[in-house]
């Protein structure tokens, strides 16, 4: 007996571990949508027509080339935070400080 219900226990898993396993999200096969030929599956419109706009593309349109006109801008404006700066910043400024002078300046060969 107790080893018919060890069985029994070990199907009910499996048969849980099936059920929780099983794909929720996918209902149907795949659309495969034919090659038609056209550029985005689009035909162009007849002679002396104008194409219509989706009611999406211009927000994609100013939201892309704008966040584009955004970012170089706030780049070429980026303060430069490099080491390198800091660093020359600190040296002028510890010569500075000795009476030193951190500009080569050539002495003149008038002698």
């Amino acid at each position: 007996m107790l080893h018919s219900s060890r069985l029994q226990a070990l199907r009910l898993a499996r048969a849980g571990a099936q059920v929780r396993g099983r794909r929720l999200a996918s209902h149907e096969a795949p659309q495969f949508n034919e090659p038609s030929g056209w550029l985005f599956g689009e035909k162009p419109p007849a002679p002396g027509q104008k194409r219509e706009k989706e009611d999406w593309e211009n927000i994609w349109y100013f939201g892309m080339f704008g966040s584009m006109a955004f970012a170089a801008v706030m780049l070429y404006y980026k303060p430069d935070n490099s080491i390198e700066t800091w660093a020359l910043r600190e040296a002028k400024a510890r010569m500075e400080a000795r009476g030193e002078k951190y500009k080569y300046e050539p002495e003149s060969s008038s002698s």
